[in-house]
């Protein structure tokens, strides 16, 4: 599966006025945290990725949901953070799942990024969604970079030498 069949599902649930074939808002929900946890290893694995690779494993990551968010509705957050970034007085690295209180359905996000559809129904798509995590995560990381600087990453100071 692909990104574009993530979006073409996205605009079907639009033109038919659903999500996931759910009308009601609380089967939405119902759709959102089971959604959440289809998510789950695929978000942790590109965290974890993003960890290994460019904060010689010093992160931590966290998460938290599904849960009330302060707009009514609901969310699902998974964040990694790291000594350089906590000092350096930035966010840590996000994936947002959220669906809004006035939202018609769920979307991602990260703490520097737009939004993007969450319209993930079985194993399969959340496994297809691993490529959109990482792009949400290393686009994030380039944002934080951009708030504080290239400091804030330490496989950069260790290839510089410190």
């Amino acid at each position: 599966m692909s990104t574009t069949s993530e979006l073409l599902r996205h605009f079907a649930d639009l033109r038919d006025g659903t999500h996931g074939g759910a009308v009601s808002r609380r089967e939405k929900e119902r759709l959102f945290r089971e959604a959440s946890e289809l998510i789950d290893p695929y978000a942790r694995t590109a965290l974890r990725e993003i960890d290994s690779e460019l904060l010689d494993g010093t992160g931590t990551i966290a998460a938290t949901g599904p849960g009330r968010s302060p707009d009514g509705g609901v969310h699902s957050v998974w964040t990694l953070s790291w000594p350089e970034q906590r000092a350096g007085g930035v966010e840590p690295i996000t994936i947002m799942a959220f669906y809004g209180a006035g939202f018609h359905h769920p979307h991602l996000r990260g703490a520097t990024l737009g939004d993007w559809p969450l319209n993930v129904f079985t194993p399969e798509q959340a496994a297809a969604a691993l490529p959109t995590f990482r792009a949400i995560v290393a686009a994030d990381l380039h944002n934080l970079v951009f708030q504080r600087d290239y400091r804030i990453v330490p496989a950069v100071m260790r290839d510089q030498g410190g």
